[in-house]
Formats: structure tokens, C-alpha cells, sequence
């Protein structure tokens, strides 16, 4: 997640950081090298110039020339400054009002307005406990209305049924009446996009606004749209008075200006953070610790958040018991192992929350364990029989030709994955002689990825 951008803030912040007094000169260098790393980061201009002159007015004051590690102070201030200007921590969404409340989302056509639906939809199902009713009133795009439907049969949520025949303000009123019927407590009305901003959008989603009154209306923005993504902002707010943002895409985005620039360009706050195409890939925007890895210092309460939500607790507490005994970790242990880091979006999403003087090692550690790599490997295992998992000595040759074949790969992949594990499995029985496995099991929860573990 902006890459760019961190790796550009952080080469500039190098020059001071070690310093032990700062003077106007490099100050002014190094404050003239973040706004060049900010404008090629597709910040909006009037935004750089706030933020610049903002750390410079810091800088040459006394909080910097009475620290003992001016360069140290001068980070802070830059990382302070970053919080500021994206805005307050994110509660979620303003849900006090009679039900069904109602969530309109608006945004450019490819935003991901459709996908943000179905990940708000489960967030408030899983986070908020609420009833949640999903509909559609894109009647432009194919296939978008049988899209959202799928989308609410996997997270759960309701759907009102629609027809691209049909017009949007007959769907949404028909929604309405039926999520108020049926006694829904929210109602996420996705509507349609254009590939730019135009009279006929904007017509539309008025149309709709004033004739169902939603209580919150979200614009989604494309992080990786840059001075598009601004310029849009500035239109829908217009248009609509927004009352908050979603901002899609977060991990495909090297640069991230749009995170930085939103905020201001809006006045309405950053409430969701999309970080995955996965449902479960959706955070509440943070600017504490969004500016922290930015900044390349990691975000790793957000890594430990993820951890304590999405690892089955109970079956680490039994992996950790059955090591502990003196019983082989066997492949059915690491193919659950393996589903752990898949659920929480594979090596890449746990590398991005470290600090980036770790990320290079912990890869290296890690190995290429990407998402297609672990879908893979597992589909290796799922193609061994269950004896097979337990005593992977009975795999020889033909067999594992047959679980090459079942698993659709080929052979050189089911002896790495073997070969992996049997080391694996031999470090795991020393460690076990001592106790000390199982300690440091005891202490991580037995949430250690492949890779990072013994």
C-alpha cells in the first residue's frame, strides 16, 4: 500500500532523521523533498501546500530546536501533520435514526461501489449485529444487479429484487417499502456509475436522494483514480452533501494521493478503508496508523487486530497441545495453517502492517507465498487422503504422481511442498524436546504464518 509514496517520504526523511540539530537549510530540503514526493503521489496541489507549510511552520519552532533528537522530533511532526490532514479516526457509520436507516453509495462507474456494499453489508452483520437489506439500482451496467445479489447471499444479507427494465426510482422506492415491512435495520442502496461526471448521473442521484431521504450518503473512491478521484469528489458533494467516504482499492495503490487529498477536498470524513477484494477486506479508516505506514513504520496493531479476529482460537490452542505432547505437526496441521493466512489475504496483506525495515526479511523468511501459491498448496494436500495427511512417510512416487494429477499441478510442486514441510516438521521436534515449542506456541496463540514460524 502506497509504495511510492512511503518509499519516497522515507528516503527524504532519511537526511534528518539522524541529525542532532536542524538547520534552516535542511529543513527547507528536506520539507522542498516531501512536496515533491506528495505531488508525484497525485495530491492535490492546494492540499501539499497546506501540509508543507504546516511542517515547515512546526519545524523552525521551538518543538524541534529544544529536542534532544531534532531529526526524531522533525518525523513526528511530519507523521502528526499526515494524521491531521486525513482526519479523525473513523467509529463507522452514524446509525442513529429510525429504521431502516438508509445508505446511499454513489462514485465514478469501476470505484467499487458494488463490492464496498456487499463489504459494508457484512461489516454491519458481523460488527453491528444488524439486519441488512442490499439493493441495486444500476439498470446501465450488465450484470450489476445479479452481481449484488450474489454478493448478499454471501454475506448474508437480504436483497431487494430488481430488473435492468425497471427504473431506478421504482426499485429503490419498492426496497424502501419492503425493508420497512420486514423490518431491516439498514438499507445499502448502490447505485449506478459513468465512467466520468455527467448531468444525466447527477440528475439521477438526486432524484433518488430526495425521494428516499437516505441518512447516510458515502461517495466510494477509486485510491488509485488520483486528480479523478478529486475532482469527483468535489462534483458528488455537491450534488449530494456527502456525510462520509470509502475509499476502495487501498492495496493495488503505489501512490496514495487520494487518501490525503479527499478529506480535504470533501470536508466529510474517510469512514472504510478497502483493502482486498475479499468481503472480510474492509477496515475503519484510521489516520493514525494509515500515517504510520505511510511513513514506513508498519501498523502493527492493526496486524494484531486481524489476527485475534480471524484465527480459529480454539483449534491453536489444540495445535499447540498436540505439539507440546510430543506429537508430529502433520499435514492436515499445515493445510489449516495455511487456510489461516489465506482468510487473512496471504503473506502480502500480513508484509504491508510491519515495519518496512522488517518487511525485506520477514519476505525472505516468508518465501513466495502468494495468494495463488497457497491456493495451490493447498489444493495439494486436499488431494492426499486422510491417511496420507497423517503419515505423509507413506507418500512415495505413484502417489504422489496421483495427488500431482488430482490437484492439477505438477510434480516438482508436490515434492517442494513436501520438502518444506518435512523441514519444517524436524525443527518443530526439536524445539518440542525442550518445552520450548510449546511456549512459544502458548505466547503467539499458535498464530504464527508458515513461514515466520520455526
Amino acid at each position: 500500500m502506497f509504495d511510492q509514496l512511503t518509499e519516497r517520504l522515507s528516503s527524504a526523511l532519511r537526511t534528518v532523521s539522524g541529525r542532532g540539530r536542524l538547520t534552516d537549510d535542511n529543513v527547507a530540503e528536506t520539507v522542498r523533498q516531501v512536496r515533491l514526493a506528495l505531488l508525484e503521489a497525485d495530491v492535490a496541489l492546494p492540499v501539499v501546500k497546506s501540509f508543507t507549510d504546516a511542517v515547515r511552520a512546526r519545524a523552525i519552532g521551538a518543538e524541534v530546536t529544544r529536542s534532544l533528537t531534532p531529526g526524531q522530533a522533525f518525523i513526528k511532526i511530519v507523521h502528526d501533520e499526515l494524521t491531521r490532514l486525513m482526519g479523525e479516526p473513523s467509529t463507522g457509520l452514524n446509525l442513529r435514526a429510525q429504521r431502516p436507516v438508509v445508505v446511499m453509495l454513489a462514485g465514478l462507474q469501476g470505484a467499487g461501489k458494488t463490492t464496498s456494499a456487499g463489504k459494508l453489508a457484512r461489516w454491519l452483520i458481523e460488527k453491528e449485529g444488524k439486519k441488512v437489506l442490499l439493493v441495486s439500482t444500476d439498470v446501465y451496467r450488465p450484470a450489476a444487479i445479479l452481481q449484488l445479489k450474489t454478493l448478499a447471499g454471501q454475506v448474508g444479507a437480504g436483497f431487494a429484487e430488481a430488473t435492468p427494465d425497471e427504473a431506478p426510482l421504482a426499485i429503490a422506492r419498492r426496497a424502501l417499502g419492503e425493508a420497512t415491512l420486514q423490518a431491516y435495520d439498514v438499507m445499502l442502496l448502490d447505485t449506478a456509475g459513468r465512467l466520468h461526471v455527467d448531468a444525466e448521473m447527477m440528475a439521477e442521484v438526486r432524484e433518488l436522494e430526495a425521494a428516499i431521504r437516505p441518512h447516510e450518503r458515502l461517495f466510494v473512491v477509486d485510491s488509485m483514480a488520483g486528480q479523478d478521484a478529486v475532482n469527483a469528489a468535489k462534483a458528488f458533494n455537491d450534488a449530494l452533501s456527502l456525510t462520509g467516504v470509502i475509499l476502495t482499492k487501498a492495496d493495488g495503490d503505489a501512490r496514495g494521493g487520494a487518501a490525503l487529498s479527499v478529506r480535504q477536498v470533501t470536508g466529510q470524513p474517510i469512514l472504510f478503508i478497502g483493502t482486498g477484494e475479499k468481503s472480510a477486506a474492509l477496515e475503519l479508516f484510521q489516520p493514525e496508523r494509515l500515517a504510520s505506514r505511510i511513513l514506513g513504520m508498519g501498523d502493527v496493531l492493526s496486524l494484531v487486530e486481524q489476527v485475534q479476529e480471524q484465527v480459529d482460537q480454539e483449534k491453536a490452542d489444540k495445535l499447540a497441545r498436540k505439539i507440546g505432547s510430543g506429537k508430529s505437526f502433520d499435514l492436515a496441521d499445515l493445510r489449516e495453517q495455511l487456510a489461516q493466512l489465506q482468510r487473512m489475504g496471504g503473506m502480502d496483506a500480513l508484509l504491508d502492517k510491519l515495519p518496512a525495515q522488517l518487511q525485506a526479511n520477514a519476505a525472505r523468511a516468508a518465501g513466495a507465498v502468494n495468494a495463488k501459491a497457497l491456493k495451490r498448496q493447498i489444493g495439494i494436500i486436499d488431494s492426499m487422503t486422510p491417511r496420507e495427511r497423517r503419515r505423509p512417510d507413506l507418500i512415495d512416487g505413484s502417489r504422489k504422481r496421483r495427488i500431482a494429477s488430482g490437484a492439477g499441478v505438477q510434480l516438482p510442486e508436490v515434492n517442494r511442498l513436501l520438502k518444506q514441510f518435512d523441514q519444517m516438521q524436524k525443527t518443530m521436534k526439536k524445539l518440542a524436546k525442550g518445552g520450548m515449542l510449546r511456549n512459544m506456541m502458548r505466547g503467539m496463540a499458535g498464530r504464527m504464518p508458515p513461514g515466520f514460524g520455526p
